[in-house]
């Protein structure tokens, strides 16, 4: 099966270590485990391809102009004339995978118009959080060109239920879509990992690891790491990653009294989060209270596939992964209270965090890996090649 895999996303680079860019590479990768010859075309790829992932093909996309929103907003919906032809001059292809970015229609057109089955993977509303976080001028535009590549695809996957309710906005695009969650690679997580970050056996450790922004709950963090360490001086605070909450989350720190019992690792490639994972006891995603969760974490699936007691957010996808008091503990969001008991709890009963992390990691091993996420995509491809060419055949 030979594979076209289209990121046109000029912020995502398929070989950067964004949590988006971890997610490329993870999905090409069980794409080739299950036999997927794979050629990349894509805006940015910032670095070199893992070792396992060389065998891929490599094709850069048009590179856009910077400053000037509306002319880079314009250079970007250009770019699918470029795309059209390097997909058509690459060969035949069985399959054409596309993350959604807010521009590009050229890959899921050529899909539809060679016959193959496009499919389409959505993980965020991208129109809403361009034009809330980042700038948008022609919204008329991106929500036309929506349209269009939605009506192309042939399978729309998305990674939440929440993502699935907000394409019920677009015109007959809600019987094409299918929830498959985000997954993890258990041979990269497992508890056998050396620590990347070692410390005493009798210092706690509470950990974080993602970009350091507003929407992940970091104020929770450290009043809650804030309460345990006031009681129990044996504990640290590992935050892996780096971003622009950073002199926020030290100063919240200092207030409380623990920065000094804070380590941050600042940027980290992906094959070194695995090890940093094995430094910590517990892991932490304090998402704070939102009306439109939609993310699909995979902080939480990488905390779990290494047996680590999750403490999170009782929110959104997380509720759906996490049975509380079973494989992790769930909380309130917003409630560093909570937080610091249950920091306090698993701090205290090493059975406790024990019994949860096994149980953490068997239900990853289990249910959630990325080969299957995988594997359920491809059988949604198949599901949509067939009902083609059962059209075709009818008329």
């Amino acid at each position: 099966m030979r594979v076209a895999y289209v990121c046109a996303d000029p912020g995502v680079p398929v070989f950067g270590t964004k949590g988006s860019s971890v997610h490329i590479q993870e999905v090409v990768r069980a794409l080739a485990m299950h036999g997927a010859s794979i050629e990349i075309f894509a805006t940015s790829f910032d670095g070199e391809a893992p070792d396992d992932l060389r065998g891929a093909g490599v094709h850069w996309l048009s590179a856009l102009p910077k400053g000037d929103i509306a002319a880079r907003e314009r250079a970007s919906l250009g770019a699918n004339l470029g795309l059209h032809a390097m997909l058509r001059g690459a060969g035949r292809f069985d399959l054409v995978y596309e993350r959604y970015s807010i521009w590009s229609y050229a890959g899921m057109e050529y899909a539809r118009d060679e016959g193959i089955p496009g499919i389409l993977e959505v993980n965020a509303p991208l129109i809403e959080e361009q034009a809330q976080h980042r700038g948008l001028v022609d919204r008329g535009s991106a929500e036309q060109v929506a349209q269009r590549v939605f009506d192309a695809a042939a399978t729309i996957v998305v990674v939440s239920t929440e993502i699935a309710s907000y394409l019920e906005r677009y015109e007959g695009v809600s019987e094409r879509v299918h929830v498959v969650p985000n997954g993890v690679n258990p041979e990269r997580f497992h508890p056998q990992v050396s620590p990347l970050f070692p410390s005493d056996p009798e210092v706690f450790t509470v950990g974080f690891v993602g970009t350091l922004k507003p929407w992940h709950g970091l104020p929770v963090l450290a009043a809650a790491f804030a309460e345990l360490h006031a009681s129990n001086p044996d504990t640290r605070l590992l935050v892996g990653g780096t971003g622009p909450e950073r002199e926020s989350l030290s100063a919240q720190l200092a207030e409380g009294g623990c920065l000094h019992a804070t380590t941050f690792t600042g940027p980290l490639q992906p094959d070194q989060v695995p090890a940093l994972l094995a430094s910590m006891n517990v892991g932490v995603a304090p998402y704070p209270a939102t009306g439109n969760f939609y993310f699909s974490p995979l902080k939480v699936y990488e905390y779990m596939a290494s047996g680590l007691p999750v403490v999170a957010s009782a929110i959104g996808q997380i509720q759906e992964i996490i049975d509380d008091g079973v494989n992790g503990l769930l909380c309130p969001p917003g409630d560093s209270g909570a937080f610091g008991a249950a920091f306090k709890s698993l701090r205290q009963s090493p059975e406790l965090a024990a019994r949860l992390g096994s149980a953490a990691r068997r239900s990853m091993v289990e249910s959630h890996t990325w080969l299957m996420a995988v594997g359920k995509i491809l059988a949604l491809a198949e599901d949509a090649m067939s009902s083609t060419t059962s059209t075709r055949g009818d008329s």
